[in-house]
């Protein structure tokens, strides 16, 4: 939970537009070290844009981006990896005809390759992966690809991993494996945003969240609140 401690990752006042179409609007928000924080939102409002926005894809046209206590929002994406940011992006977006095994190596390549330890790290938290590394990447199923590009994310050694979605076209079962995984990588000090519209099983999870709307933050509290937020409930978890 958030302290005295400095954040890990802050936007100020970061407006992006794609065009002419104000996409973000005044963004802020904060991240502190060995937090889970969530931000919630529909479609088109913004979520994956601040998700570019963290990882370098596009640019802010007003605002600034800070990470670990450094101006971040001119770096290339490169430098963000290096510096301490790995994202699990939408739709998982593995190498299809890699393997399993190649797939890790690609995401420690910030590292020169991976050590014998991070694969050990990543094979005892997803076990399967372990016994498909020669599997070509392109044939597992959706929810084994998540692993994968959470294992790929986590082959970086990163500070603070970025999840665009991760609980997209799973089963419920799997979206409860995949979270029980964002839990025990909090426990092992990793710092976790989560871009979501499953919002009952990412506040459940989470320390706190933010909420966008068109472009624009229009809620921010703490997860537990947020889950009693009559507005969240009839926005997002269907009660009327």
């Amino acid at each position: 939970m958030a302290s005295s401690t400095q954040p890990l990752l802050r936007f100020n006042n970061v407006d992006v537009y794609y065009g002419p179409h104000h996409v973000l609007q005044q963004v802020d928000y904060v991240v502190y070290p060995h937090e889970i924080v969530c931000l919630l939102g529909g479609n088109a409002s913004g979520k994956s844009t601040t998700m570019k926005a963290i990882m370098g894809v596009v640019r802010p046209a007003r605002g600034t981006v800070e990470f670990d206590g450094q101006r971040i929002d001119r770096w290339e994406t490169g430098a963000r990896v290096r510096a301490g940011i790995a994202a699990v992006p939408e739709a998982r977006r593995v190498f299809p005809e890699l393997s399993v095994h190649e797939n890790l190596e690609l995401g420690a390549f910030v590292h020169g390759g991976g050590t014998s330890e991070d694969f050990r790290r990543v094979y005892d938290l997803f076990p399967r992966l372990g016994e498909r590394r020669a599997q070509l990447a392109g044939t597992m199923s959706g929810g084994e690809q998540q692993m994968l590009a959470i294992g790929r994310a986590l082959m970086a050694r990163p500070k603070l991993i970025c999840m665009d979605e991760p609980s997209m076209g799973l089963s419920p079962l799997l979206v409860q494996r995949v979270f029980e995984v964002i839990q025990e990588l909090h426990r092992q000090g990793v710092t976790i945003f989560v871009v979501e519209q499953n919002a009952n099983v990412a506040l459940s999870i989470a320390d706190r969240g933010y909420v966008l709307q068109t472009g624009r933050i229009v809620l921010a509290d703490t997860a537990a609140n947020l889950l009693r937020n009559p507005e969240i409930r009839t926005a997002y978890l269907g009660e009327a």
